[in-house]
């Protein structure tokens, strides 16, 4: 028997994607940086191969090759490709191949375009994360060891992110800036100054130390977690953004490595709740984006009988309450299609939990995400179906919509 259709709040999606407009270094960097700074460059690709997790690719260039729109930055060539700007191709076209900006749907990278294909797709608002910075700005880091360039790149990304991107969408397109990651201390400034403009999220790694940096345990952190706290500043961190996927073996399918994906965020959110930070930043709040939300319950119970049975050789982190008392309203999970999560999403917790669309990816459920979601609510009580599409991330983020 078919279900009644849901009326479903208009989305609040927390995990979305920009493509960069190739003007925007050379736009936003001052002047005296604008010869050093990212720039496209149109080059032959002849193939595209996945050479190890993250994941690591390596191009094959060759002028009679396919054409390709190329991130130039010191040393790197990052190759535009179609899985990165997916929306507009059949499911079997969705290939691992180099794209120019022409090819692509403008949503992908133009801001008045975006909103069309929002308005197609029944979402209101969007949280974006970047592509050619990767998604907690690694790029900086690792492309460039002049410091002063790698800053004044991160800062650029984040005032054409909070005036050009997201400057005339009513509020719809929601800011999410970077930081240099290499300086904490700058990094807790950098948050600041975005949160003096309405900015309320900020992307970070979900294991630093896989990046070459200091853990979240060693203190190195405390000014930037500081920041956050006093700003409300919501870290957000996606899957991949430790530029290193799960893996069983060098030689596994990529499929595996897709496939358990959550591990790290499932790795990350321990990490945060055995850390004590929760405790002493009371304010402080985590976004996990695109790790789906099925793990969790386990994930909690499993640390809490670890809390509980064994601190007398574990110790108890400095926790004076269970683990999973510094999740509840504090840590947020992201979803776009996992059923066995809304089944659990009492022990999920359904103040915890967000909805995304992946818009432009390859697991993007655009222009049908309104039916996907649908389907996945169905037998979900109004209330619940409202904290889930819009009412949690709009609380998270502080946003400026739903005020009676």
């Amino acid at each position: 028997m078919e279900l009644p259709r849901i009326e479903l709040p208009r989305i609040v999606s927390t995990d979305d994607h920009v493509v960069e407009p190739a003007h925007l270094w050379q736009s936003w960097l001052p002047a005296k940086f604008r010869e050093r700074g990212p720039r496209v460059e149109r080059r032959g690709v002849a193939g595209i191969r996945v050479v190890g997790p993250g994941p690591r690719y390596a191009h094959d260039f060759d002028p009679s090759g396919r054409p390709a729109d190329c991130w130039v930055f010191e040393d790197l060539v990052f190759v535009q490709k179609r899985t990165t700007a997916a929306v507009g191709f059949a499911r079997e076209e969705m290939s691992l191949t180099s794209i120019t900006y022409d090819e692509m749907r403008p949503g992908c990278y133009d801001p008045k375009a975006r909103l069309a294909d929002m308005d197609v797709n029944w979402v209101e608002a969007s949280l974006c994360f970047p592509t050619f910075p990767r998604f907690c700005g690694q790029t900086f880091h690792e492309a460039t060891d002049d410091r002063e360039l790698g800053l004044t790149c991160v800062e650029a990304y984040n005032n054409w992110m909070v005036e050009e991107w997201c400057g005339d969408s009513g509020g719809r397109l929601i800011p999410l800036c970077l930081v240099p990651l290499w300086d904490a201390d700058l990094a807790a400034a950098e948050v600041r100054r975005n949160a003096a403009r309405g900015v309320r999220a900020v992307a970070f790694s979900e294991i630093p130390p896989f990046l070459g940096l200091p853990s979240i345990h060693s203190g190195y952190w405390n000014p930037f977690f500081a920041a956050c706290d006093e700003t409300g500043t919501v870290v957000c961190m996606h899957i991949g953004s430790s530029s290193r996927m799960p893996s069983t073996s060098p030689d596994a399918p990529h499929a595996v490595n897709a496939s358990v994906a959550f591990n790290n965020a499932m790795a990350s959110m321990s990490d945060y709740l055995w850390s004590g930070l929760m405790v002493r930043y009371p304010n402080l709040k985590l976004a996990y984006s695109e790790s789906q939300i099925g793990w969790i319950p386990f994930l909690l119970e499993r640390i809490d009988a670890k809390w509980r049975d064994a601190r007398s050789w574990l110790g108890d982190g400095g926790l004076p309450e269970p683990p999973s008392h510094y999740y509840h309203n504090r840590i947020f999970g992201c979803f776009f299609d996992d059923r066995f999560g809304v089944r659990s999403r009492h022990d999920v917790g359904i103040d915890n939990i967000t909805f995304e669309t992946d818009y432009p990816h390859t697991d993007s459920t655009w222009p049908n995400t309104r039916e996907v979601a649908e389907r996945l609510m169905a037998g979900v009580p109004d209330d619940e179906i409202y904290k889930i599409m819009r009412g949690n991330a709009i609380r998270m983020l502080d946003l400026d919509l739903d005020r009676s």
